[in-house]
């Protein structure tokens, strides 16, 4: 049994597919046909039942499954340990939703690289429900959520920050003046929403549906950008960050509709495995995010980045964003 066989075995269960584990992974997909046949020969059983295009895992891979995660999390953790030690270099890969990506994390990762110039980062944008998974298998070492709060026991978060969300319509469209407005408002708008997965589309889904509600149209597209483009020309409503809209609000492009209807408590939350070993820079990347982020947030937060910045011995630089 070699790792490279554990990675090609959790990635397909991942992707439910040979196809896009191989784009993943960067091999030809009869490679990584091969790499599974000659797997399932050493353990003498199947661990894909292969259906036309569809793949699923047996009883027997889905128990492989459950060892073969913490296996490569150890490996990939022993092998940044041996590498880094306890110096402030080797790379830090973390995952974002995009909204939080472009508004939240340009000026965390700036200051961050200005302190630790010798510390790559890696940045990878999906959805929450992706986040999970990649947390999990090792793939990112942690992620900035943004979704109710996360309540997982093989999760840590270390940062909450509250996020409220807004509907955002362009100057003259008809709801502006029906404000305030409900979930029964929304009875037959257009609605331009992210791709299905985001967190806060999922909570508005959730709250029309529960009051009978539905759209005249969605039109969907996983670009923050386009989606504000989209909403200003007029070709129907959203729902947003308050912050990833800032600019747009304050010189007029973009009208905030005034919203009664219930309310989504939706947090930035910055959250790594249980099982995570802290390296030196991964530490210091928490309680940065902690000082920068939560200094806003209360005492609590700027005490937990205090006692973190402690633990890497850099307490004096923390303690001037206090």
């Amino acid at each position: 049994m070699e790792l490279k066989q554990l990675q090609t075995f959790v990635t397909i269960a991942r992707r439910g597919s040979f196809t896009q584990a191989a784009q993943e992974l960067g091999y030809a997909q009869s490679t990584i046909t091969t790499q599974i046949q000659l797997f399932e020969q050493e353990l003498g059983t199947r661990l894909f039942e292969r259906l036309g295009r569809s793949v699923a895992l047996t009883p027997a891979g889905a128990k492989l499954l459950e060892y073969a995660r913490p296996i490569l999390r150890l490996c990939a953790e022993a092998q940044r340990a041996v590498a880094v030690g306890e110096n402030m270099r080797g790379i830090l890969t973390i995952g974002a939703v995009e909204s939080l990506c472009v508004v939240r994390l340009p000026e965390l990762v700036r200051e961050y690289r200005r302190r630790y110039p010798e510390v790559e980062i890696a940045l990878k944008i999906a959805n929450c429900a992706d986040f999970r998974e990649l947390l999990g298998e090792n793939q990112i070492d942690v992620a900035f959520f943004l979704d109710q709060a996360i309540a997982a026991p093989d999760l840590v978060t270390a940062l909450q920050v509250p996020e409220p969300l807004t509907f955002l319509a362009m100057p003259g469209h008809p709801l502006i003046s029906r404000a305030p407005i409900g979930p029964a408002d929304l009875a037959g708008a257009s609605l331009i929403l992210t791709e299905a997965g985001c967190s806060y589309r999922r909570a508005l889904e959730s709250t029309l549906a529960g009051a009978g509600v539905k759209p005249h149209s969605v039109l969907e597209t996983g670009s923050l950008q386009a989606i504000k483009q989209f909403t200003m020309d007029g070709m129907g409503i959203t729902l947003l960050p308050r912050i990833a809209a800032t600019a747009e609000l304050a010189d007029g492009r973009l009208v905030k509709l005034d919203w009664i209807g219930p309310e989504f408590a939706m947090l930035t939350q910055l959250v790594y495995h249980k099982d995570k070993w802290l390296s030196p820079p991964l530490r210091a990347f928490i309680a940065l995010a902690q000082a920068r982020m939560g200094r806003d947030n209360g005492a609590v937060a700027r005490r937990k980045a205090g006692e973190m910045a402690g633990e890497i011995g850099d307490s004096e630089s923390f303690a001037s964003l206090s």
